[in-house]
């Protein structure tokens, strides 16, 4: 009898865990595993922004890669960003599956020949409505658990930069009123995703009160943010299953559903 191989998935941490997601979460580990990880599967972490990365020869034992958010600068030239990008660009030649979140939806943009940069309209924090593109709409993906992917979703948003303009061949899969790449795609082993689908509301209640309490935006700000995000609800279940299907090879094309 055939045994089946355990999948492994990696995730390349660019952050490091804050009290509140340590004391409520187990850390952001956990929060990410949460969301897109199921049964069988083994989740690796790798602390990227602490130059812990995960050994060349053994890149080929994953299924798939996520490269979580960030406090730094996906432009920036700090050597475990020079040395993701380098990461990036080896495990886009090999076509693996690799989903960036925020910070790392960016950073593999500039791995593969894109341009990012601060966002001309400032900081976007909060729940925001994204659109998804026709692009988007035939990569669509279907199973029985929920309905049809609808042409909006709100997502969590926590950032002052943005991809300017995704690397050659790459497609725009969602933008927003204030973002223009809430969404981008690359081939068919890589995606990434502005927004933050992994997290709940607190985390970012939490994040709003510490950028404040750093004196990153000023107190009627933060204030707005958290009261537009208490009345909002956010499409959680539908970005999970988005992510999953992504990186478990269950993204199919429109005209697959026919048959």
């Amino acid at each position: 009898m055939m045994v089946q191989r355990e999948k492994r998935f990696a995730l390349l941490m660019a952050v490091r865990d804050s009290d509140y997601v340590k004391k409520v979460y187990g850390g952001y580990f956990k929060v990410f595993v949460e969301a897109f990880a199921d049964e069988g599967e083994k989740w690796d972490l790798f602390r990227i922004i602490e130059g812990e990365f995960p050994d060349i020869d053994d890149l080929q034992n994953y299924e798939g890669f996520v490269i979580s958010g960030s406090p730094h600068d996906a432009y920036g030239d700090e050597y475990w960003i020079l040395e993701l990008c380098f990461i990036l660009q080896t495990l886009f030649a090999m076509q693996k599956k690799v989903l960036g979140i925020c910070f790392g939806h960016q950073v593999l943009c500039r791995a593969l020949g894109g341009k990012v940069g601060k966002a001309y309209s400032g900081w976007d924090i909060g729940i925001r409505k994204v659109s998804f593109t026709e692009d988007f709409t035939f990569y669509g993906y279907f199973d029985d658990s929920l309905d049809e992917i609808p042409p909006t979703l709100s997502i969590i948003e926590c950032h002052q930069d943005e991809v300017c303009e995704v690397p050659e061949g790459a497609q725009v899969l969602a933008c927003s009123d204030k973002t223009r790449v809430e969404m981008f795609k690359f081939g068919d082993n890589i995606l990434g995703i502005q927004g933050h689908p992994e997290y709940e509301k607190d985390i970012l209640d939490n994040i709003i009160d510490r950028l404040l309490s750093n004196g990153s935006f000023e107190k009627g700000f933060a204030e707005e943010a958290k009261l537009k995000s208490m009345e909002a609800e956010v499409d959680r279940k539908y970005w999970e299953r988005i992510c999953k299907s992504f990186l478990k090879g269950r993204w199919i094309t429109q005209s697959q559903t026919y048959f």
